[in-house]
């Protein structure tokens, strides 16, 4: 039933063995507390064990699942195979490495009920707050990274496309993962842009965030994939601007 739960929740995860464990029960303590039913779908890629874990801790708990590969199949890639299996009214995503306190969600919570499409955290604006912030090197890139993305795809409004802390109307999450292809860390930014695509309304908000410091994210191989991407986001927009009837076809299933 697409009703079963309030909220679905996708923590993607890419060994995540030390921390699973206890994101899952922050989040179910959250959403618990504020007499939320909530589902927690992860979905881990990796072979350290984190797999393993979420699954022995769902087979005491029905409203939580594990998916995900062996080999890093990617970020965007996780997130949409696990849009495949939500069962609630509110369909969103947040970090396994919880840089965003699931507290936040009281702060997003208020647009969904008054029934805003897509409403997504935000690091970036004047009531944000950042309680331990990147690296000099990063935070200069992501300045860098903003103006790009703005050039390439434009996404104006939207002063933070990468925040890992986005949730949507059940309908309009599908339709818009059934629509997103980017495997990696740019789906962020995909998404936003097919969201403008179809007309849906996006709502930045503050968020509290802080930086885990992750030392695995590789920064020239990295940046490169990004770059290629974002050049492939163009590409797909522009071809679902010139082929409006192959898109509604598309998504027709869903209804």
């Amino acid at each position: 039933m697409s009703n079963q739960f309030d909220v679905s929740l996708i923590l993607p995860a890419y060994n995540e063995r030390n921390s699973i464990a206890g994101t899952i029960d922050q989040a179910f303590a959250y959403f618990n507390s504020r007499g939320i039913r909530a589902e927690i779908i992860v979905a881990a890629d990796g072979d350290d064990g984190t797999r393993e874990i979420v699954s022995q801790m769902a087979a005491a708990n029905r409203a939580l699942k594990v998916i995900g590969h062996r080999e890093r199949a990617g970020k965007g890639r996780g997130i949409r195979e696990a849009m495949r299996l939500v069962r609630g009214r509110i369909v969103g995503y947040a970090d396994a490495d919880n840089k965003v306190p699931f507290e936040e969600y009281d702060r997003i919570r208020p647009s969904l009920e008054d029934g805003c499409q897509v409403v997504t955290g935000s690091r970036a604006l004047a009531q944000s707050r950042i309680e331990r912030r990147q690296p000099w090197y990063r935070r200069v890139g992501s300045k860098g990274f903003y103006f790009f993305v703005q050039t390439v795809v434009g996404l104006p409004g939207i002063h933070d496309s990468q925040c890992g802390f986005k949730f949507f109307q059940r309908d309009v999450a599908l339709r818009l993962f059934e629509a997103q292809r980017i495997d990696g860390y740019m789906f962020d930014v995909e998404i936003l842009a097919i969201a403008r695509r179809f007309g849906y309304d996006i709502k930045e908000v503050p968020i509290r965030w802080r930086d885990d410091a992750d030392s695995r994210l590789q920064l020239l191989s990295g940046n490169m994939r990004n770059v290629i991407d974002i050049f492939k986001i163009r590409l797909y927009i522009a071809q679902l601007d010139r082929a409006p009837v192959a898109v509604a076809a598309t998504n027709a299933g869903e209804n």
